[in-house]
């Protein structure tokens, strides 16, 4: 799917079937570790977040948004950038995440994509779950970007050179295996 839509003059492209938009102040402020890092530095905190979510997306093959708030900022303007394989958004003054992601999500469900929302912000998720889209809480999401990680790391654990082999038949079940024996030793 490669559909370009336009709304207020931006462009959204619609390339894959999964998205998954997050609401970035409202995940670092549930987040117990980016909550201590924000209150460091909140550019690492939103770094952090970023690495964290570039890996989770690639490994459930969603491409992700990344939305922050900028409407409060003198002057700013609409800036988007890829970092890690994941779109980072600021608004532009006087436009917050959440109607930046309610206008998003507006296109991207008529495009046939599904998407799901990250925000643990009650109106919003009521908005995004009435446009079509999935709501998922902050601290739902924290779990599974945990629970990701530690499958990713288990992945990455070095294995005996016989366990490394990945051959079709030690990953399909027996009666699977059976019949396609079956149907290879009748030709």
């Amino acid at each position: 799917m490669n559909k370009t839509f336009a709304g207020d003059g931006r462009k959204i492209t619609v390339m894959y079937q999964e998205r998954l938009i997050v609401d970035g102040y409202n995940v670092i402020n549930a987040w117990p570790e980016l909550i201590a890092l924000k209150n460091e530095n909140l550019e690492h905190a939103r770094d952090k977040l970023t690495d964290m979510l570039a890996s989770y997306g690639a490994y459930k093959d969603f491409k992700v948004t990344l939305v922050f708030d900028a409407h409060a900022v003198p002057g700013g303007h609409c800036a988007e950038e890829t970092a890690s394989g994941v779109d980072v958004i600021y608004t532009k003054e006087g436009e917050t995440a959440d109607s930046y992601i309610e206008k998003m999500v507006y296109y991207l469900v008529r495009s046939g994509a599904r998407v799901y929302v990250v925000t643990s912000d009650w109106a919003e998720q009521m908005a995004v779950l009435g446009s079509g889209a999935y709501r998922v809480s902050a601290r739902e999401l924290r779990l599974d970007v945990l629970e990701t990680a530690k499958k990713i790391r288990e992945g990455y654990v070095e294995s005996p050179p016989a366990q490394r082999r990945r051959e079709i038949g030690n990953r399909l079940n027996r009666d699977l295996l059976q019949r396609l024996d079956e149907i290879r030793r009748r030709r």
